[in-house]
């Protein structure tokens, strides 16, 4: 699989973005750094990344186990620091309703920390993040 991007910078810092597909967005830097906070920066598009990425593999991994799973949430939180370049360390807390035993879940869980195509960049970045799997 190729993955595609294009950015083009207008307005400042604004740029658009898009994957070679039909999709797009704009990413800006907040007023403090210049911008006019007209969409995430790069770096927090990073950090959603990881929280769509750590969803949509729970609920494949869930769909391949045969779970019954009726809710999917990812919160995180990431840290950089203004002495560092970027992303030092994050919390996430994974949210599930679900009436499967909490062993499967948690297997799910594991497995999905373990092929999240993008916590694996992170991870491979050398950012700790803290996993919680909370069953709402």
């Amino acid at each position: 699989m190729l993955l595609k991007a294009r950015a083009i910078i207008f307005e400042g810092f604004k740029a658009a973005i898009d994957n070679g597909r039909t999709h797009s967005l704009v990413t800006d830097l907040p007023p403090n750094l210049g911008g006019e906070d007209r969409g995430p920066t790069a770096l927090e598009l990073a950090v959603m990344g990881l929280a769509g990425c750590v969803t949509t593999i729970y609920a494949l991994t869930a769909r391949k186990m045969k779970l019954n799973v009726e809710y999917i949430e990812a919160e995180v939180e990431a840290e950089k620091p203004d002495t560092e370049p970027t992303i030092t360390k994050a919390k996430a807390v994974v949210k599930i309703k679900s009436p499967e035993p909490q062993e499967k879940l948690e297997k799910a869980f594991k497995t999905t920390l373990k092929i999240c195509p993008v916590g694996i960049i992170f991870e491979k970045a050398g950012i700790e993040i803290d996993w919680k799997l909370l069953r709402i």
